[in-house]
């Protein structure tokens, strides 16, 4: 498989993606292919400080613009048809590529994927998937942020394309799905929550009520469905709360003299080591990573990205959301279509 990676996104770009993209190839499988997308110079440059250089493995697809972090998401889209953002999701729909990662504007993202990959058939608005630590396993929360104001049919929709998530990416049969509510009977919460559990009862899914923002570190579900505006919020409270509660060990250990090695801990809390929240329900694999993320993040949003492809969760997401696209090239199955290293040579 071949991965693009916004070579330009994370506020100390390229030196961080170049960094995640070496230690990708390093540390995971063998069976992808990375492209950095942006500017040649300035990636080669940072190439040849890790002391590496381009090959069949890693190549550079130049991309000489940047979309900056508070530019008019659209309309940056449609100006900069050479940004990195742009040309690495082009690679995808013209089958160059099986997937794209980016930390760069999560607005630019979202809005160049629905413009040129376009939305799945049968979803109305896609979702960002975040993934948050729990005392069992991990839970994907759809909406993370992508939609502010939704309607019940909306939740429905996350719901069904987190359990795919679920399914696919993080192995899960038949994976729980819980609604963010302040309670546990159904009638709780206000208009939105209320018609939103009717629909998921429902629904075939694996619904499992209401969740409570005090069960959720429990990992009582696998999916946790909300709106988008109280999804980021949760969001991140999650990711702040992570660092209190580890300088807050730190300090309680120093101030008992107790040796102890809390790696352990920081990784299990620390976001960098799920990588990217996927944007589900549009036609690709598009991963939206922090700006602020480290090479880690990096790595591990190149990992969420070939796995989503191995597991064929775009197939899966088609199936259950809507009819599969009738023309391009991704209405075909993959055995129909050239390689995306194909695709990329004949573009060259």
């Amino acid at each position: 498989m071949r991965i693009a990676l916004d070579a330009m996104g994370t506020d100390r770009h390229p030196a961080v993606e170049v960094e995640g993209a070496i230690e990708a190839l390093r540390e995971l499988t063998d069976d992808f292919e990375l492209v950095l997308v942006g500017d040649r110079e300035k990636i080669e440059a940072e190439l040849t400080r890790c002391g590496e250089t381009p090959s069949e493995r890693l190549q550079i697809v130049h991309a000489p613009d940047r979309i900056e972090p508070g530019e008019p998401p659209a309309t940056a889209v449609r100006r900069k048809p050479h940004s990195s953002i742009v040309a690495g999701l082009k690679l995808q729909r013209e089958g160059k590529a099986d997937a794209f990662v980016s930390a760069g504007s999560t607005g630019a993202v979202m809005a160049a994927s629905l413009l040129i990959l376009r939305a799945v058939p049968g979803v109305d608005r896609p979702t960002v998937a975040a993934i948050l630590p729990t005392a069992q396993d991990p839970v994907v929360l759809v909406d993370a942020g992508a939609n502010v104001d939704s309607k019940p049919s909306h939740l429905l929709q996350f719901a069904r394309l987190g359990a795919v998530y679920a399914e696919d990416v993080l192995r899960r049969p038949r994976p729980r799905v819980g609604l963010l509510n302040i309670g546990e009977e159904p009638e709780k919460g206000n208009e939105l929550a209320v018609e939103t559990y009717g629909l998921l009862q429902r629904s075939g899914l694996n619904f499992v009520g209401n969740i409570e923002g005090r069960d959720i570190i429990s990992g009582v579900c696998d999916v946790l469905v909300t709106d988008g505006f109280a999804g980021n919020v949760l969001l991140k409270f999650y990711e702040s709360v992570a660092g209190f509660v580890y300088q807050l060990i730190a300090r309680e250990l120093a101030n008992t003299g107790t040796e102890v090695h809390l790696e352990r801990v920081a990784r299990v809390l620390d976001y960098t080591e799920y990588g990217g929240a996927p944007l589900l329900g549009v036609n690709g694999i598009s991963i939206i990573c922090h700006g602020e993320s480290p090479p880690r993040a990096i790595k591990n949003a190149i990992r969420v990205a070939s796995q989503a492809v191995g597991a064929h969760m775009l197939g899966h997401i088609r199936r259950k959301l809507g009819a599969m696209p009738t023309n391009g090239a991704a209405a075909l199955p993959p055995d129909a279509n050239p390689s995306p290293k194909e695709r990329l040579a004949e573009g060259a």
